[in-house]
Protein backbone atom coordinates (compact mmCIF):
# COMPACT_ATOMS: atom_id res chain seq x y z
CA UNK A 1 0.00 0.00 0.00
CA UNK A 2 1.13 3.60 -1.02
CA UNK A 3 1.86 6.33 1.28
CA UNK A 4 0.51 9.24 -0.12
CA UNK A 5 2.66 12.37 0.81
CA UNK A 6 0.68 14.68 2.32
CA UNK A 7 0.83 18.58 1.08
CA UNK A 8 -0.30 19.24 5.21
CA UNK A 9 1.56 20.07 7.91
CA UNK A 10 1.52 16.59 9.48
CA UNK A 11 4.18 15.27 7.34
CA UNK A 12 6.52 17.53 8.90
CA UNK A 13 5.80 16.51 12.49
CA UNK A 14 9.41 15.01 13.34
CA UNK A 15 10.05 19.16 12.74
CA UNK A 16 7.53 20.08 14.63
CA UNK A 17 7.89 18.43 17.65
CA UNK A 18 11.74 19.68 17.18
CA UNK A 19 10.59 23.09 17.27
CA UNK A 20 8.57 23.13 19.78
CA UNK A 21 11.17 21.47 22.25
CA UNK A 22 14.00 23.96 20.86
CA UNK A 23 11.31 26.90 21.93
CA UNK A 24 10.93 25.38 25.51
CA UNK A 25 14.79 25.20 25.69
CA UNK A 26 14.97 28.36 24.46
CA UNK A 27 12.19 29.46 27.00
CA UNK A 28 14.27 27.81 29.87
CA UNK A 29 17.92 28.88 29.20
CA UNK A 30 16.74 32.35 28.82
CA UNK A 31 15.35 32.49 32.45
CA UNK A 32 18.36 30.83 33.41
CA UNK A 33 20.91 33.13 31.78
CA UNK A 34 18.52 36.16 33.18
CA UNK A 35 19.32 35.12 36.47
CA UNK A 36 16.23 33.78 37.64
CA UNK A 37 17.10 29.56 38.00
CA UNK A 38 16.29 26.66 36.18
CA UNK A 39 12.18 26.63 36.49
CA UNK A 40 10.23 29.17 35.23
CA UNK A 41 7.28 27.19 35.14
CA UNK A 42 7.12 27.68 39.13
CA UNK A 43 5.45 31.49 38.50
CA UNK A 44 1.83 31.81 36.77
CA UNK A 45 3.10 34.45 34.34
CA UNK A 46 6.35 32.46 33.02
CA UNK A 47 3.94 29.16 33.21
CA UNK A 48 1.52 30.81 30.89
CA UNK A 49 3.61 32.71 28.51
CA UNK A 50 5.19 28.66 28.23
CA UNK A 51 1.66 27.28 27.43
CA UNK A 52 0.63 30.57 25.29
CA UNK A 53 4.36 30.32 22.95
CA UNK A 54 4.00 26.94 22.41
CA UNK A 55 0.36 27.24 21.42
CA UNK A 56 1.29 30.06 18.93
CA UNK A 57 4.33 28.09 17.55
CA UNK A 58 2.31 25.69 16.15
CA UNK A 59 -0.61 27.44 14.43
CA UNK A 60 2.29 29.78 13.13
CA UNK A 61 4.05 26.58 11.67
CA UNK A 62 0.84 25.53 10.10
CA UNK A 63 -0.67 28.71 8.85
CA UNK A 64 2.58 30.25 7.76
CA UNK A 65 3.76 27.43 6.23
CA UNK A 66 7.04 27.31 7.93
CA UNK A 67 7.93 23.94 7.27
CA UNK A 68 7.25 24.00 3.54
CA UNK A 69 10.01 22.74 1.48
CA UNK A 70 12.18 22.54 4.48
CA UNK A 71 13.98 19.22 2.78
CA UNK A 72 14.25 21.70 -0.33
CA UNK A 73 15.82 25.28 0.88
CA UNK A 74 19.68 25.61 0.93
CA UNK A 75 20.99 27.24 4.77
CA UNK A 76 20.01 30.92 3.89
CA UNK A 77 16.93 30.32 2.90
CA UNK A 78 15.74 28.18 5.93
CA UNK A 79 17.37 31.12 8.46
CA UNK A 80 14.97 33.73 6.48
CA UNK A 81 12.12 31.62 6.97
CA UNK A 82 12.94 31.08 10.46
CA UNK A 83 13.78 34.55 11.02
CA UNK A 84 11.31 35.62 9.58
CA UNK A 85 8.52 33.25 11.81
CA UNK A 86 10.75 33.95 15.37
CA UNK A 87 10.07 37.50 14.72
CA UNK A 88 6.36 37.32 14.46
CA UNK A 89 5.72 34.61 17.10
CA UNK A 90 7.53 37.41 19.40
CA UNK A 91 5.22 39.94 17.81
CA UNK A 92 2.70 37.61 18.97
CA UNK A 93 3.96 37.41 22.56
CA UNK A 94 4.25 41.03 22.81
CA UNK A 95 0.77 41.71 21.93
CA UNK A 96 -0.17 39.01 24.25
CA UNK A 97 1.73 40.62 27.26
CA UNK A 98 0.11 44.16 26.43
CA UNK A 99 -3.45 42.87 26.43
CA UNK A 100 -3.27 41.08 29.85
CA UNK A 101 -1.43 44.09 30.68
CA UNK A 102 1.48 41.93 32.45
CA UNK A 103 4.19 43.71 30.63
CA UNK A 104 5.59 45.03 33.52
CA UNK A 105 5.88 42.02 35.63
CA UNK A 106 7.70 39.90 32.51
CA UNK A 107 11.25 40.13 32.47
CA UNK A 108 12.41 42.07 28.83
CA UNK A 109 15.91 40.54 29.24
CA UNK A 110 14.76 36.93 29.71
CA UNK A 111 11.79 37.95 26.94
CA UNK A 112 14.03 38.96 24.55
CA UNK A 113 16.82 36.13 25.13
CA UNK A 114 13.53 33.25 24.52
CA UNK A 115 13.45 34.35 21.18
CA UNK A 116 16.95 35.20 20.34
CA UNK A 117 17.99 31.85 21.46
CA UNK A 118 15.00 29.91 19.94
CA UNK A 119 16.21 31.43 16.57
CA UNK A 120 19.47 30.00 16.86
CA UNK A 121 18.67 27.00 18.35
CA UNK A 122 15.87 25.77 16.38
CA UNK A 123 17.89 26.66 12.64
CA UNK A 124 20.78 24.87 14.27
CA UNK A 125 18.40 21.54 14.89
CA UNK A 126 16.71 21.57 12.06
CA UNK A 127 19.76 21.60 9.79
CA UNK A 128 21.18 19.08 11.26
CA UNK A 129 17.98 16.90 11.13
CA UNK A 130 17.93 17.54 7.72
CA UNK A 131 21.26 16.19 7.61
CA UNK A 132 20.68 13.14 10.00
CA UNK A 133 17.43 12.53 7.69
CA UNK A 134 19.44 12.55 4.56
CA UNK A 135 21.83 10.20 5.10
CA UNK A 136 19.69 8.04 6.73
CA UNK A 137 17.77 8.07 3.62
CA UNK A 138 20.96 7.91 1.23
CA UNK A 139 22.05 4.51 3.34
CA UNK A 140 19.14 2.78 3.58
CA UNK A 141 16.42 4.64 1.26
CA UNK A 142 12.90 4.98 2.10
CA UNK A 143 11.89 3.44 -0.58
CA UNK A 144 13.14 1.37 -3.20
CA UNK A 145 12.66 2.78 -6.92
CA UNK A 146 13.10 1.34 -10.22
CA UNK A 147 12.93 3.32 -13.38
CA UNK A 148 11.55 1.63 -16.25
CA UNK A 149 12.89 4.22 -19.57
CA UNK A 150 13.73 3.92 -22.86
CA UNK A 151 17.16 3.97 -24.04
CA UNK A 152 17.13 8.13 -25.58
CA UNK A 153 15.65 9.36 -22.32
CA UNK A 154 17.63 6.94 -20.04
CA UNK A 155 20.44 9.26 -18.82
CA UNK A 156 18.34 12.18 -18.61
CA UNK A 157 15.92 10.63 -16.37
CA UNK A 158 19.08 9.18 -13.99
CA UNK A 159 20.33 12.87 -14.05
CA UNK A 160 17.09 14.51 -13.23
CA UNK A 161 16.11 11.83 -9.99
CA UNK A 162 19.79 12.44 -8.36
CA UNK A 163 19.15 16.10 -9.02
CA UNK A 164 15.41 16.19 -7.81
CA UNK A 165 15.40 13.52 -5.57
CA UNK A 166 15.78 14.96 -2.23
CA UNK A 167 16.78 10.93 -0.72
CA UNK A 168 13.48 10.18 -1.16
CA UNK A 169 14.19 7.15 -2.73
CA UNK A 170 16.94 4.96 -3.24
CA UNK A 171 17.34 4.22 -6.61
CA UNK A 172 17.14 0.38 -6.90
CA UNK A 173 18.20 0.15 -10.76
CA UNK A 174 16.93 -0.01 -14.14
CA UNK A 175 15.27 -1.40 -17.03
CA UNK A 176 15.52 -0.24 -20.75
CA UNK A 177 12.18 -1.59 -22.19
CA UNK A 178 13.60 -0.82 -26.20
CA UNK A 179 16.89 -2.37 -26.21
CA UNK A 180 18.50 -5.19 -24.22
CA UNK A 181 20.95 -3.76 -21.94
CA UNK A 182 21.15 -5.55 -18.82
CA UNK A 183 24.69 -5.71 -17.04
CA UNK A 184 25.43 -2.11 -18.50
CA UNK A 185 25.74 1.20 -16.15
CA UNK A 186 23.95 4.40 -16.78
CA UNK A 187 25.47 7.03 -14.67
CA UNK A 188 25.96 5.07 -11.70
CA UNK A 189 22.82 3.17 -12.30
CA UNK A 190 22.90 -0.28 -13.45
CA UNK A 191 20.73 -1.89 -16.22
CA UNK A 192 18.97 -4.82 -14.08
CA UNK A 193 16.94 -6.28 -16.85
CA UNK A 194 14.77 -5.87 -19.97
CA UNK A 195 11.20 -5.96 -20.64
CA UNK A 196 10.47 -9.01 -20.43
CA UNK A 197 12.35 -9.75 -16.90
CA UNK A 198 11.61 -6.75 -15.41
CA UNK A 199 8.19 -8.05 -13.33
CA UNK A 200 10.18 -11.00 -12.22
CA UNK A 201 12.75 -8.55 -11.39
CA UNK A 202 10.27 -6.88 -8.79
CA UNK A 203 9.27 -9.27 -7.44
CA UNK A 204 12.97 -11.23 -6.56
CA UNK A 205 14.34 -7.75 -5.62
CA UNK A 206 10.92 -6.91 -4.00
CA UNK A 207 10.92 -3.08 -5.45
CA UNK A 208 8.66 -0.78 -3.36
CA UNK A 209 7.65 1.39 -6.38
CA UNK A 210 8.50 1.99 -10.33
CA UNK A 211 8.60 4.90 -11.94
CA UNK A 212 7.95 4.39 -15.86
CA UNK A 213 8.85 7.42 -18.25
CA UNK A 214 9.27 6.39 -22.15
CA UNK A 215 9.87 9.22 -25.30
CA UNK A 216 7.52 10.35 -27.16
CA UNK A 217 7.80 8.11 -30.21
CA UNK A 218 7.71 4.65 -27.74
CA UNK A 219 4.77 3.96 -26.31
CA UNK A 220 4.22 2.93 -22.56
CA UNK A 221 4.38 -0.94 -22.31
CA UNK A 222 0.76 -1.73 -21.31
CA UNK A 223 1.23 -5.90 -20.89
CA UNK A 224 4.44 -4.78 -18.33
CA UNK A 225 2.47 -2.32 -16.40
CA UNK A 226 -0.34 -4.42 -16.09
CA UNK A 227 2.52 -7.21 -14.85
CA UNK A 228 3.47 -4.42 -12.21
CA UNK A 229 0.11 -3.68 -11.01
CA UNK A 230 -0.80 -7.17 -10.75
CA UNK A 231 2.12 -7.21 -8.18
CA UNK A 232 1.01 -4.75 -6.07
CA UNK A 233 3.81 -2.75 -6.46
CA UNK A 234 3.04 1.12 -6.95
CA UNK A 235 3.18 2.78 -9.93
CA UNK A 236 4.58 5.93 -11.44
CA UNK A 237 3.77 7.07 -15.10
CA UNK A 238 5.26 10.35 -16.13
CA UNK A 239 1.85 12.48 -17.87
CA UNK A 240 2.25 11.95 -21.34
CA UNK A 241 0.07 8.96 -22.55
CA UNK A 242 -1.90 8.42 -19.22
CA UNK A 243 -4.32 5.50 -19.24
CA UNK A 244 -6.22 3.69 -16.62
CA UNK A 245 -6.11 0.77 -14.54
CA UNK A 246 -8.97 -1.09 -13.29
CA UNK A 247 -9.01 -2.38 -9.60
CA UNK A 248 -6.40 0.83 -8.59
CA UNK A 249 -5.95 4.06 -6.64
CA UNK A 250 -4.85 6.50 -9.29
CA UNK A 251 -4.32 10.22 -8.58
CA UNK A 252 -1.20 12.94 -9.54
CA UNK A 253 2.03 14.02 -8.03
CA UNK A 254 5.38 15.15 -8.66
CA UNK A 255 7.72 12.19 -8.09
CA UNK A 256 11.22 13.89 -9.28
CA UNK A 257 10.83 16.52 -11.25
CA UNK A 258 8.11 14.40 -13.42
CA UNK A 259 4.62 15.22 -12.90
CA UNK A 260 3.21 11.33 -12.64
CA UNK A 261 -0.14 9.42 -12.38
CA UNK A 262 0.32 7.24 -9.61
CA UNK A 263 -1.51 3.74 -9.57
CA UNK A 264 -1.45 1.93 -6.31
CA UNK A 265 -3.33 -1.49 -4.98
CA UNK A 266 -4.33 1.44 -2.27
CA UNK A 267 -2.88 4.44 -0.73
CA UNK A 268 -2.98 6.11 2.41
CA UNK A 269 -2.52 9.58 4.19
CA UNK A 270 0.39 10.35 5.93
CA UNK A 271 -2.11 11.07 8.81
CA UNK A 272 -4.13 8.14 8.63
CA UNK A 273 -0.55 5.78 8.42
CA UNK A 274 0.45 8.01 11.28
CA UNK A 275 -2.79 6.89 13.61
CA UNK A 276 -2.27 3.54 12.54
CA UNK A 277 1.33 3.51 14.50
CA UNK A 278 -0.26 5.42 17.31
CA UNK A 279 -2.89 2.35 17.75
CA UNK A 280 -0.47 -0.12 16.81
CA UNK A 281 2.80 1.71 19.69
CA UNK A 282 -0.29 1.70 22.14
CA UNK A 283 -1.68 -1.63 21.42
CA UNK A 284 2.47 -3.07 21.45
CA UNK A 285 2.64 -1.60 25.31
CA UNK A 286 -0.17 -3.27 26.12
CA UNK A 287 0.57 -6.89 24.57
CA UNK A 288 4.06 -6.96 25.84
CA UNK A 289 3.00 -5.73 29.51
CA UNK A 290 0.99 -9.03 29.10
CA UNK A 291 3.24 -11.08 27.52
CA UNK A 292 5.80 -10.74 30.24
CA UNK A 293 2.85 -11.79 32.78
CA UNK A 294 1.98 -14.59 30.38
CA UNK A 295 6.29 -15.90 30.38
CA UNK A 296 5.89 -16.17 34.66
CA UNK A 297 3.39 -18.63 33.92
CA UNK A 298 4.11 -20.50 30.36
CA UNK A 299 7.86 -20.37 30.88
CA UNK A 300 8.33 -23.30 32.95
CA UNK A 301 5.42 -25.20 31.40
CA UNK A 302 7.28 -25.20 28.13
CA UNK A 303 10.84 -25.78 29.50
CA UNK A 304 9.52 -28.76 31.98
CA UNK A 305 7.47 -30.43 28.83
CA UNK A 306 10.38 -29.63 26.21
CA UNK A 307 13.93 -28.23 27.45
CA UNK A 308 15.63 -25.16 25.66
CA UNK A 309 14.49 -21.73 24.22
CA UNK A 310 11.40 -20.42 25.46
CA UNK A 311 10.93 -17.70 22.68
CA UNK A 312 11.16 -19.16 18.57
CA UNK A 313 12.58 -16.85 16.76
CA UNK A 314 12.03 -17.16 12.57
CA UNK A 315 12.89 -14.88 9.36
CA UNK A 316 9.92 -14.06 7.96
CA UNK A 317 9.45 -11.81 4.96
CA UNK A 318 7.68 -8.31 5.40
CA UNK A 319 6.55 -5.53 3.83
CA UNK A 320 7.73 -5.66 0.36
CA UNK A 321 9.78 -8.21 0.77
CA UNK A 322 11.82 -6.48 3.85
CA UNK A 323 12.93 -9.65 6.30
CA UNK A 324 12.48 -9.54 9.92
CA UNK A 325 13.29 -11.71 12.40
CA UNK A 326 9.16 -12.58 13.97
CA UNK A 327 8.94 -13.74 18.02
CA UNK A 328 6.73 -16.37 19.43
CA UNK A 329 6.71 -18.23 22.57
CA UNK A 330 7.88 -21.59 21.55
CA UNK A 331 5.59 -24.42 21.22
CA UNK A 332 7.02 -26.81 19.20
CA UNK A 333 10.18 -29.19 19.87
CA UNK A 334 13.63 -27.70 19.08
CA UNK A 335 14.31 -29.76 15.95
CA UNK A 336 10.50 -28.62 14.38
CA UNK A 337 12.40 -27.38 11.63
CA UNK A 338 14.42 -29.64 10.61
CA UNK A 339 11.12 -32.35 10.77
CA UNK A 340 9.36 -29.83 8.74
CA UNK A 341 10.32 -31.23 5.12
CA UNK A 342 9.39 -35.30 6.21
CA UNK A 343 6.07 -33.45 7.23
CA UNK A 344 5.23 -32.01 3.84
CA UNK A 345 3.20 -34.60 2.40
CA UNK A 346 0.76 -33.92 4.96
CA UNK A 347 0.43 -30.41 4.58
CA UNK A 348 -3.75 -29.90 3.66
CA UNK A 349 -2.11 -26.80 1.28
CA UNK A 350 0.02 -29.12 -0.75
CA UNK A 351 1.58 -26.30 -2.90
CA UNK A 352 4.25 -25.17 -0.27
CA UNK A 353 3.35 -21.67 -0.15
CA UNK A 354 2.00 -21.85 3.05
CA UNK A 355 2.22 -25.17 5.90
CA UNK A 356 -0.92 -26.52 7.63
CA UNK A 357 -1.73 -29.94 9.35
CA UNK A 358 -4.54 -30.77 12.05
CA UNK A 359 -2.44 -32.92 13.84
CA UNK A 360 1.33 -31.73 13.95
CA UNK A 361 3.61 -34.02 15.71
CA UNK A 362 6.45 -31.33 15.89
CA UNK A 363 3.92 -29.75 18.40
CA UNK A 364 4.63 -30.01 22.00
CA UNK A 365 3.19 -32.80 23.99
CA UNK A 366 1.34 -34.08 20.65
CA UNK A 367 1.55 -37.99 20.34
CA UNK A 368 -0.43 -40.33 18.40
CA UNK A 369 -1.22 -43.56 20.99
CA UNK A 370 -1.17 -47.13 19.99
CA UNK A 371 -4.86 -47.05 19.59
CA UNK A 372 -4.54 -44.44 17.53
CA UNK A 373 -6.32 -41.66 19.35
CA UNK A 374 -4.60 -38.04 19.90
CA UNK A 375 -2.69 -36.82 23.05
CA UNK A 376 -2.16 -33.23 23.46
CA UNK A 377 -0.16 -31.29 26.03
CA UNK A 378 1.18 -27.44 26.28
CA UNK A 379 2.30 -26.72 22.87
CA UNK A 380 -1.51 -27.22 21.28
CA UNK A 381 -2.73 -25.34 24.11
CA UNK A 382 -0.89 -22.02 24.06
CA UNK A 383 -1.52 -22.44 20.11
CA UNK A 384 -4.98 -22.79 20.24
CA UNK A 385 -5.39 -19.82 22.75
CA UNK A 386 -3.39 -18.16 20.55
CA UNK A 387 -0.58 -17.47 23.59
CA UNK A 388 2.52 -18.30 21.40
CA UNK A 389 1.32 -15.19 19.27
CA UNK A 390 2.05 -12.48 21.94
CA UNK A 391 5.67 -12.37 21.90
CA UNK A 392 4.61 -10.61 18.13
CA UNK A 393 4.03 -7.13 20.01
CA UNK A 394 7.87 -6.89 20.42
CA UNK A 395 7.61 -6.62 16.54
CA UNK A 396 5.24 -4.29 16.64
CA UNK A 397 6.67 -2.01 19.07
CA UNK A 398 10.19 -2.19 16.59
CA UNK A 399 7.85 -1.15 13.62
CA UNK A 400 8.47 -4.95 11.89
CA UNK A 401 4.88 -5.57 12.28
CA UNK A 402 1.25 -3.93 13.18
CA UNK A 403 -1.48 -5.11 15.10
CA UNK A 404 -3.76 -5.99 12.21
CA UNK A 405 -1.94 -6.64 8.69
CA UNK A 406 -1.11 -9.96 6.69
CA UNK A 407 0.43 -12.92 7.91
CA UNK A 408 4.38 -12.31 7.11
CA UNK A 409 5.36 -15.88 5.32
CA UNK A 410 8.35 -17.89 5.21
CA UNK A 411 11.29 -16.47 2.95
CA UNK A 412 10.95 -20.62 1.10
CA UNK A 413 7.14 -19.80 0.87
CA UNK A 414 7.91 -16.69 -1.17
CA UNK A 415 10.53 -17.60 -3.48
CA UNK A 416 6.84 -19.65 -4.38
CA UNK A 417 5.12 -17.01 -5.15
CA UNK A 418 3.72 -16.47 -8.47
CA UNK A 419 3.50 -12.71 -9.66
CA UNK A 420 -0.23 -12.00 -7.60
CA UNK A 421 0.75 -13.78 -4.80
CA UNK A 422 2.94 -10.77 -4.20
CA UNK A 423 0.46 -8.26 -3.53
CA UNK A 424 -0.32 -9.90 -0.57
CA UNK A 425 3.07 -8.29 0.86
CA UNK A 426 2.11 -4.40 -0.16
CA UNK A 427 0.94 -3.97 3.71
CA UNK A 428 3.19 -4.18 6.85
CA UNK A 429 2.32 -7.52 8.13
CA UNK A 430 0.24 -8.31 11.22
CA UNK A 431 -0.68 -10.60 14.43
CA UNK A 432 -4.05 -10.95 13.34
CA UNK A 433 -5.92 -9.71 9.19
CA UNK A 434 -8.90 -10.45 7.25
CA UNK A 435 -8.08 -14.37 6.80
CA UNK A 436 -7.27 -14.94 10.09
CA UNK A 437 -11.05 -13.69 11.11
CA UNK A 438 -12.48 -14.94 7.98
CA UNK A 439 -12.54 -18.47 9.45
CA UNK A 440 -8.75 -19.82 9.11
CA UNK A 441 -8.92 -23.39 9.83
CA UNK A 442 -10.84 -23.69 7.25
CA UNK A 443 -9.32 -22.48 4.67
CA UNK A 444 -7.04 -25.15 2.54
CA UNK A 445 -7.21 -22.56 -0.79
CA UNK A 446 -3.91 -20.58 -0.48
CA UNK A 447 -5.17 -18.51 -3.45
CA UNK A 448 -8.54 -17.82 -1.05
CA UNK A 449 -6.00 -16.66 1.55
CA UNK A 450 -4.22 -13.91 -0.95
CA UNK A 451 -7.60 -13.05 -2.33
CA UNK A 452 -8.71 -11.97 1.71
CA UNK A 453 -5.47 -10.18 2.07
CA UNK A 454 -5.85 -8.24 -1.09
CA UNK A 455 -8.98 -7.42 0.28
CA UNK A 456 -8.12 -5.98 3.22
CA UNK A 457 -5.27 -4.41 1.38
CA UNK A 458 -7.43 -2.87 -1.28
CA UNK A 459 -10.33 -1.64 1.81
CA UNK A 460 -8.15 -0.83 4.46
CA UNK A 461 -8.96 2.37 6.27
CA UNK A 462 -8.53 2.56 10.58
CA UNK A 463 -12.76 1.59 10.95
CA UNK A 464 -11.62 -1.67 8.88
CA UNK A 465 -8.63 -2.92 11.92
CA UNK A 466 -11.02 -1.72 14.01
CA UNK A 467 -13.56 -4.21 13.35
CA UNK A 468 -10.94 -6.96 12.38
CA UNK A 469 -9.80 -6.23 16.21
CA UNK A 470 -12.87 -7.07 18.02
CA UNK A 471 -13.44 -10.03 15.26
CA UNK A 472 -10.11 -10.95 16.28
CA UNK A 473 -11.05 -11.65 20.21
CA UNK A 474 -14.53 -13.13 19.65
CA UNK A 475 -12.66 -15.98 17.37
CA UNK A 476 -10.23 -16.72 20.21
CA UNK A 477 -12.94 -16.68 23.05
CA UNK A 478 -14.76 -18.54 20.59
CA UNK A 479 -12.28 -20.87 20.47
CA UNK A 480 -12.74 -21.37 16.40
CA UNK A 481 -8.88 -21.59 15.80
CA UNK A 482 -5.56 -19.18 16.53
CA UNK A 483 -5.38 -16.20 15.03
Amino acid sequence: MYRKDSNQWIKHIDFIILDLICLQIAFVLAYAVSGYGFNPYKTMIYRNMAVFIGGTDLVLMIFMGTLKNVLKRGYYKNFVVTLQHGVVLGGISVLYLFLLQQGQMYSRLAFIQTFVIYILLTYVVRELWKKSLRKQMEEGGVRSLLLVVTEDVAKIVVENMKENNYARYKIAGMVVIDKDMTGQWIDDVIVVANMEKAAEFVCKAWIDEVLIVTSGSVPYPKELIEQFTETGVTVHLKLAKVQNVSGQKQFVEKIGPYTVLTTSINCASSKELMLKRLMDIAGGLVGCLITGILFIFVAPAIYIASPGPIFFAQERVGKNGKKFKMYKFRSMYVDAEARKAELMKDNKLGDGKMFKMDFDPRVIGNKILPDGTHKTGIGDFIRRTSIDEFPQFFNVLKGDMSIVGTRPPLISETNLYELHHRARLAIKPGITGMWQVSGRSDITDFEEVVRLDKEYIEKWNIGLDIKILFKTVLVVLRKDGSV
